[in-house]
C-alpha cells in the first residue's frame, strides 16, 4: 500500500482537522487565487493611490505563526512594490508602539490573522491609528466574522480580504490558514501571478501523497530529542521559526524545538545539537545564499549521525541523494513561493511526532494553558499624543 498522510494518522488519534487541513492546502491555495483573481478591481483601486508614494510604508503584522507569515514574504514584496517593507508582530506593536512606529510616514498596515480575535490584532490597528497621521488597513483573514475583519468592513480606510472558508482552521494549530494568507498577500501585493499557484500546489500534493512520507519517518524513527531548522533567505528564516513554533504546539512542547539562519547557527545556538539532534534545512533558490546553506549542510552531516540532517531544496545541484527532500517544479521560485510546499514538511513532521508522543494534536494542551485564540491580555491605553510616550 502506498503511503500517504492519510494512512499514517490512526484513527481516533484526535488528528482529524490537522491532518485534514495540512492535506488540503493545494486546493485552498487555489481558492485564494480565484478569491484575489475576483477582488483584483477593488484591490487595485484601494492599493495603488497608497503604492504610488514613494515614502509609503508597508507593515506586515501579526502574532506568532501570522507574524512569522509577515516574516516569509517581506523580501518579495519589498521587491514587488519598491517601498520600504517591514515585519513587525502586533505583539511588539502593543508593547512597544512608538518603536514600532517611529516615524509619521504614510503606512499601509497588512494584518493577518487566523481568527481576528485575539486582542493584539485589533489593538495593533488602533495604535497604528492613533499614532499615524496617514495609515491604511489591509485586513487579511480566515474569520469574517472575527473582530478584526467585523471593525474594517466599514471603513474607508480599510479594505478586508476574506480567505476560503476552509482556511479558518479547526485543529489548535494554524497550518492552512498560514499558507493561504500567505500567498494572499504575495498576490494582492503583486508579488506573484494567479498562474504561479500551480507549481507550489503541485508540489504539496506530491508531498501529501506520499512522495516525502517515507523520509519523514525514516528522520523520526530515529527518536530525535531536539529538532533545529535553519533558513538563510530572510524568507526561509522566517519559515525555519514557523516550522519550529508548530512541533513545539502540536507535541504540547515535550520536544525542543528550536531555529536561526545558516549563519547566525554558528554564533551559539549551535549549543543545542547533540547525537540526538535532527536538523532541517530549507536551501534557498537564490544562488550566493544557497552556498551558506550548503556550507551549513556539509559541517553538520561532518559531525552529526548519518540521516540527522536534511536539506529541503527545490534543486538536487550541491546536495547528494540521501537526506535530500526534493519540492519538484520550483527550481526558478521565490524563496516565499518555496516555502509554501517547503512548510508541509514541517507541518507533517510535527504531526507525526504529536501523535509518536500520545498527543493528541487537535488539542495538544486539553488543560488549556495554550489557546487556539490567545486569553489572558491586557491592552493598556496609550497616552493620545506621540510626545506624551516618547
Amino acid at each position: 500500500m502506498k503511503t500517504t498522510v492519510q494512512n499514517l494518522v490512526p484513527q481516533d488519534s484526535g488528528a482529524d482537522h490537522t491532518s485534514a487541513e495540512i492535506i488540503q492546502q493545494p486546493d485552498v491555495w487555489r481558492e485564494v487565487g480565484a478569491i484575489v483573481a475576483a477582488e483584483r478591481g477593488s484591490l487595485d483601486a484601494f492599493l495603488e493611490p497608497l503604492l504610488a508614494d514613494e515614502n509609503l510604508r508597508i507593515v506586515l503584522t501579526g502574532a506568532g505563526t501570522s507574524a512569522f507569515a509577515g516574516e516569509v514574504v517581506r523580501a518579495a514584496v519589498a521587491r514587488a512594490t519598491g517601498r520600504r517593507t517591514d515585519a513587525v508582530s502586533t505583539t511588539d506593536i502593543v508593547a512597544d508602539p512608538c518603536a514600532s512606529f517611529p516615524d509619521d510616514v504614510p503606512t499601509l498596515l497588512v494584518s493577518f490573522a487566523r481568527s481576528g480575535d485575539s486582542p493584539e490584532s485589533v489593538a495593533a490597528t488602533q495604535l497604528a491609528d492613533q499614532l499615524l497621521t496617514h495609515v491604511n488597513h489591509l485586513v487579511i483573514t480566515c474569520n469574517s466574522a472575527g473582530q478584526l475583519a467585523r471593525l474594517h468592513s466599514e471603513s474607508a480606510s480599510s479594505h478586508v480580504l476574506h480567505m476560503p472558508a476552509a482556511a479558518n482552521d479547526q485543529g489548535f494549530a494554524m497550518t492552512s490558514s498560514f499558507t493561504s494568507m500567505l500567498l494572499a498577500s504575495l498576490l494582492a501585493l503583486g508579488a506573484l501571478t494567479a498562474e504561479a499557484i500551480e507549481a507550489p500546489a503541485v508540489a504539496a500534493e506530491h508531498i501529501t501523497a506520499g512522495g516525502l512520507s517515507p523520509r519523514i519517518e525514516e528522520l523520526l524513527a530515529r527518536e530525535p530529542e531536539r529538532l533545529v531548522y535553519l533558513g538563510s533567505s530572510s524568507a526561509l528564516k522566517g519559515l525555519a521559526h514557523e516550522s519550529a513554533l508548530k512541533l513545539l504546539e502540536l507535541t504540547g512542547g515535550a520536544l525542543v524545538a528550536s531555529s536561526e539562519s545558516s549563519l547566525g547557527f554558528r554564533h551559539g545556538p549551535k549549543s543545542v545539537l547533540n547525537d540526538r539532534t535532527a536538523v532541517v534545512v530549507y536551501v534557498s533558490n537564490d544562488p550566493y545564499t544557497r552556498r551558506y546553506d550548503l556550507d551549513i549542510l556539509a559541517e553538520l552531516r561532518a559531525g552529526l549521525p548519518q540521516g540527522s540532517v536534511v536539506a529541503v531544496t527545490a534543486s538536487q545541484d550541491g546536495l547528494p541523494g540521501e537526506g535530500t527532500w526534493l519540492l519538484p517544479g520550483l527550481e526558478d521560485a521565490d524563496d516565499a513561493v518555496l516555502a509554501l510546499p517547503a512548510v508541509v514538511c514541517a507541518q507533517l513532521i510535527a504531526l507525526r511526532s504529536s501523535l509518536g508522543q500520545g498527543i493528541r494534536p487537535d488539542n495538544p494542551f486539553p488543560s488549556g494553558e495554550v489557546n487556539r485564540v490567545v486569553q489572558g491580555v491586557t491592552v493598556h491605553p496609550l497616552p493620545q499624543r506621540r510626545d506624551d510616550v516618547a
